[in-house]
């Protein structure tokens, strides 16, 4: 199976069963609240999420390879553990670069909103 089918199974299943596989063993990972080395790092980061956040949804809307770079966009969205249960909803693309292997190198998340904007959506007075 090659790597974009890979990851779109990934994304369907975010953030249970993830195919750490397809990394390198010192990948780099980015997004505007995260910046670490490594693929042990990178786990604990997906079972963060997994163990906090509740009803966690990755849509992928385009998933593109050109040359060693894959392009992803998408909406990640969770419902958050605060007594008025918030959806929020995070827009955005990512880029994964492979080396000679096939593996993924560098793994950078974009988002489309700010950090506050985030923020803002775990307010309970949020307009709607």
């Amino acid at each position: 199976m090659d790597i974009i089918e890979i990851l779109k199974q990934d994304y369907q299943r975010f953030p249970n069963e993830q195919t750490y596989s397809i990394y390198a063993e010192d990948v780099y990972f980015c997004d505007p609240m995260n910046r670490f080395q490594g693929i042990e790092h990178y786990r604990k980061m997906i079972e963060f999420i997994s163990t906090w956040f509740l009803d966690i949804q990755l849509d992928l809307y385009e998933i593109e390879k050109k040359g060693d770079t894959i392009e992803t966009r998408w909406t990640l969205s969770w419902t958050s553990p605060l007594p008025w249960k918030p959806r929020i909803a995070i827009p955005g693309r990512s880029e994964l670069k492979l080396n000679t292997q096939g593996l993924i190198v560098s793994h950078i998340d974009y988002w489309n909103i700010s950090r506050l904007d985030v923020l803002k959506q775990h307010l309970p007075w949020k307009k709607k």
